[in-house]
């Protein structure tokens, strides 16, 4: 079996990831306020580990998860479906065995943990103990639901995908709120969570068949396919470990170097701008799967052009609004926080923002790296970037405090992208030449245009004269775009999605 991946099947992935990721995130806007108060901070401290446990899962697969979705595009790609069920077999097989040796782990590490480590009431240990027993059973079911999950993907399924994902990342804000309503405390409401999660795996596992109906046939184990899963798997879980390890450093610095205080305002202006990560980190996850399938399928070219015209999508829907969070973050963080953190996280959020936009094109070549088998280099290039940045933002956090964490970050995402860019150039999967062709110097110019026309015009103005100008510059922009940096390919794309939007709208 076979997928025609086209750009209008790939727009419609890539709305649907974005959708299935930004509702969740209302959710937790209504919910959170509601369980601080009926919980306590306590409480809800420990609610929030368990999410955290929920939102690293790929961290807890050891990379298979991302290594199942690589091998069955692969498969795919090459209309090779005799080979999937001993492949999903191998992936199932070793996530329960990860995954219960996890959990045996967790739940032997869990009286240290709540004795030793966390500082937990004593009126709450015995509750703490009980909730973080149940978290360890959970995490079977959490790698379990990854395997199944990573081969809808690579089917290009992520309309069943995000059909339980999303109704799911809301329920897991939804049913705590529910139990807390009702009076349950932490056992109770980290069960619920658990049953989810059993339900999630149930749910990804009848869409698999659904998809791969030739499973309930023939599901048989090939042990000699594990290595090459866990050998892809491992490099991918560096990666998986040192690039939340890369983005938090900074904060231990500020935290030990300047204060507790000067913390808070970094972690503002940090927090706040990494919430456009869903934005390239949607369109990445919806890229490489068809980057596996189409390299199997020997469609270099199509490849190259995928990659460019995606970097073209960042820039063009991404890099607008940095510039106007560049060109306003002091009335944002004013509106948003006040006048205290617009005086202290302007500078910092600022600087973010241009590392933002750097990160957000990284992501595509990193994707495109490890579709075609080589994420040892991503790895590599973490592991590479470590003691420099180390050094970088000791040094620059001496010098200038919380601005100057901004910038050893910045610097550091920038040089990965130069790096992730590079080597892709040099592996032959990308040219300067169809960038170039692709209208990526076209868009770098147009928001050169923006940036140029918009800066001068926004200083020691009136808040609404602002506001006029930075709207008719966006109206500029969004025309030059439309006639001079899209192509008739991108705009009759555009002007369908626009037209079934209408549709939906009607209906």
């Amino acid at each position: 079996m076979t997928t025609a991946i086209d750009g209008k099947l790939l727009s419609r992935n890539w709305a649907l990831n974005l959708g299935g990721q930004v509702l969740p995130l209302f959710a937790a806007l209504i919910t959170i306020p509601y369980l601080v108060s009926r919980l306590g901070s306590e409480r809800f401290g420990m609610l929030s580990i368990a999410w955290v446990v929920l939102g690293f899962s790929s961290i807890l697969d050891l990379g298979l998860g991302r290594a199942t979705t690589k091998f069955v595009a692969e498969h795919l790609g090459l209309g090779d479906r005799d080979n999937l069920p001993r492949l999903l077999a191998a992936s199932l097989t070793a996530q329960c065995l990860l995954g219960l040796a996890a959990s045996l782990l967790g739940a032997l590490a869990v009286p240290m943990v709540v004795d030793n480590v966390l500082k937990i009431s004593p009126r709450l240990l015995r509750e703490a103990k009980a909730a973080l027993f149940i978290l360890a059973g959970s995490v079977p079911l959490l790698v379990v639901a990854n395997t199944f999950r990573g081969a809808l993907e690579a089917a290009q399924r992520f309309d069943l995908v995000n059909s339980v994902r999303a109704p799911a990342n809301i329920a897991v804000f939804v049913l705590p709120s529910l139990a807390a309503s009702l009076g349950w405390h932490l056992p109770g409401m980290i069960a619920l969570l658990g049953s989810l999660w059993t339900a999630v795996a149930v749910a990804y596992l009848g869409c698999c068949l659904r998809v791969f109906p030739f499973l309930r046939a023939s599901f048989s184990l090939d042990w000699k396919l594990l290595p090459s899963l866990i050998r892809y798997g491992g490099w991918v879980q560096i990666s998986n470990l040192l690039n939340p390890l890369l983005s938090y450093l900074d904060r231990i610095f500020i935290a030990s170097l300047v204060s507790m205080s000067a913390l808070g305002y970094y972690t503002a202006a940090f927090d706040g701008i990494n919430r456009a990560w869903i934005l390239p980190g949607t369109l990445s996850a919806t890229l490489f799967p068809a980057f596996t399938a189409l390299q199997a399928r020997g469609s270099a070219s199509r490849v190259e052009e995928l990659c460019a015209r995606a970097c073209k999508s960042v820039l063009l829907a991404l890099g607008p609004a940095l510039i106007l969070v560049i060109a306003f973050a002091r009335e944002i963080l004013q509106w948003w926080l006040g006048a205290e953190y617009a005086a202290k996280s302007a500078a910092p959020l600022q600087i973010l923002a241009v590392g933002m936009l750097f990160n957000a094109v990284a992501i595509l070549p990193f994707s495109l790296l490890q579709s075609i088998g080589r994420p040892d280099l991503t790895a590599k290039f973490h592991l590479l970037e470590l003691a420099p940045y180390l050094a970088a933002v000791y040094f620059l956090v001496v010098h200038w405090g919380i601005s100057g964490a901004a910038a050893a970050w910045t610097l550091r995402v920038a040089a990965d992208c130069i790096l992730l860019i590079a080597a892709s150039v040099r592996l032959k999967l990308l040219s300067w030449h169809v960038l170039v062709e692709q209208g990526i110097a076209r868009t770098l110019a147009a928001l050169c245009v923006f940036a140029a026309l918009l800066f001068p015009c926004v200083v020691g103005q009136s808040q609404l004269f602002q506001l006029g100008t930075a709207s008719v510059l966006l109206s500029g922009l969004a025309i030059l775009a439309w006639r001079f940096v899209l192509d008739g390919t991108e705009r009759s794309l555009i002007a369908a999605l626009a037209g079934q939007l209408r549709i939906a709208r009607s209906k």
